[in-house]
């Protein structure tokens, strides 16, 4: 599973409308930026309290992008 495929996994069971979920992939060398789309009400519940689940999100992402010898950053759009 690539680091993309773990973010949309993760995020897919953390929301509650999980076919609002969105990621576009933004590609520069070793570097990849998602720009993750959600549904506003699900928006609180990926950031968490003090922004703690989006930090284990991004954290997770950037050890599976780390097996595929790349860097990974995640965005949450409003």
């Amino acid at each position: 599973m690539g680091s993309r495929e773990t973010l949309e996994f993760i995020v897919s069971w953390l929301v509650e409308h999980p076919d609002d979920v969105r990621v576009e992939e933004e590609d520069s060398g070793r570097t990849v930026i998602y720009d993750l789309f959600l549904h506003p009400d699900d928006v609180g519940r990926v950031i968490g309290r003090s922004g703690r689940v989006a930090r284990a999100i991004r954290t997770v992402v950037k050890a599976a992008a780390a097996k595929e010898d790349r860097n990974a950053l995640v965005e949450i759009v409003d």
